[in-house]
């Protein structure tokens, strides 16, 4: 009777263990929102900060759209894998693999020829069979410790992938996180020999070499950087999410917004193929005339590249940011710009109906 009265406390006790259990799984299997990093910027619109009291005609949006150039190399594809373990070498003598010597203890058999007896087992027991208690603490230790030993597996089988890792460590490079950021600056027309630049980096064929893109991308921001007397506008977002097919439709969802400002991609380069048409825009009468220059890339990064942008020096510190990134963080990268023809530019109401959300810096 006692052995029974036992053997029931003992089943309510392991039910009680078992709802604690999946309880603690539970709590501990729902996702934290302190995986997902974003920040997106929101500078104030070039329709607000320019008060000119008149809202634009819809004659002026037509007159919006103009004719650019675009390049884009790379893409986001699948997380790079950590390089190979390297071969064992070979053993001369019987042209097998032999491994590496660890440093460790090392442990020297000694000889016994006396007499050992077998060991023995001993089974403790009570009343003519096992010991309840035993089986009572033996349980408790188990349960106790499985939500402990499945969240650790659950941490190393996908806490890499998702949780933000040191900044330049390995373990950014490998993961899932990925970082899109988007630079789009306006400047004066003056700026001639930008445009050019910008025609000769787009006609190159490199831009389906993932090793080259990052020079592209450098030689990009140093064509920026050579003519700061000319910017005058700037719009900057750098966004953090936590898988590259969000990075990628974020990025896409980006660049459909910039293509849909521009009337025709005179200036086509996808991957090192060009394509290119004639244009037929009207030479500038406006003394006021302005050039859209957008870079659109998506890395590595763990984290935001730059944070809110509202001076010529914050601008040209995010610039240097992009052209420092390692071959191995920059990802995708996409140049646009506006217009593509060298005898052409846009106009003051041009801009404002085209890219509303610029910031005059």
């Amino acid at each position: 009777m006692q052995q029974n009265r036992n053997l029931r406390a003992l089943l309510l006790t392991i039910a009680l263990l078992l709802v604690v259990s999946v309880a603690f799984l539970y709590s501990v299997s729902r996702p934290h929102p302190r995986y997902a990093h974003s920040q997106v910027l929101h500078p104030p619109a070039l329709s607000q900060v320019e008060s000119s009291g008149s809202a634009l005609t819809a004659e002026a949006l037509m007159e919006g759209a103009v004719a650019g150039g675009r390049a884009r190399g790379g893409g986001f594809g699948s997380s790079p894998a950590p390089s190979a373990p390297r071969p064992l070498p070979r053993s001369p003598s019987s042209g097998g693999y032999y491994p590496t010597p660890v440093p460790g203890p090392v442990f020297v058999p000694i000889p016994d020829y006396g007499y050992r007896p077998s060991p023995t087992v001993v089974v403790p027991v009570g009343g003519g069979g096992f010991d309840l208690g035993f089986v009572f603490i033996l349980a408790i230790v188990g349960f106790a410790l499985l939500p402990v030993v499945l969240n650790y597996v659950r941490a190393g089988s996908s806490g890499s992938s998702t949780a933000a890792a040191p900044a330049g460590s390995a373990r950014e490079l490998y993961n899932d996180i990925v970082t899109v950021s988007q630079i789009q600056i306006g400047l004066l027309a003056g700026a001639r020999d930008l445009q050019r630049d910008l025609n000769a980096l787009a006609k190159r064929t490199d831009w389906g070499n993932q090793e080259s893109l990052s020079e592209l991308l450098r030689e990009t921001v140093l064509a920026l950087l050579r003519s700061p007397e000319y910017w005058t506008h700037v719009r900057a977002t750098s966004q953090t999410v936590k898988s590259r097919e969000a990075g990628s439709r974020l990025f896409e969802q980006l660049s459909l917004a910039e293509r849909s400002k521009l009337s025709a991609e005179t200036l086509v380069n996808i991957g090192g193929r060009v394509r290119q048409q004639a244009t037929s825009q009207p030479l500038d009468s406006d003394p006021v005339a302005y050039i859209v220059v957008t870079l659109l890339v998506g890395t590595a990064d763990d984290r935001p590249l730059f944070s809110e942008i509202r001076s010529i020096e914050a601008l040209a510190a995010a610039l240097r940011r992009l052209g420092s990134l390692p071959p191995s963080y920059l990802l995708i990268y996409e140049l646009l710009w506006a217009p593509q023809d060298e005898s052409s530019s846009l106009s003051r109401d041009e801009l404002v109906a085209s890219y509303p959300d610029l910031m005059q810096i």
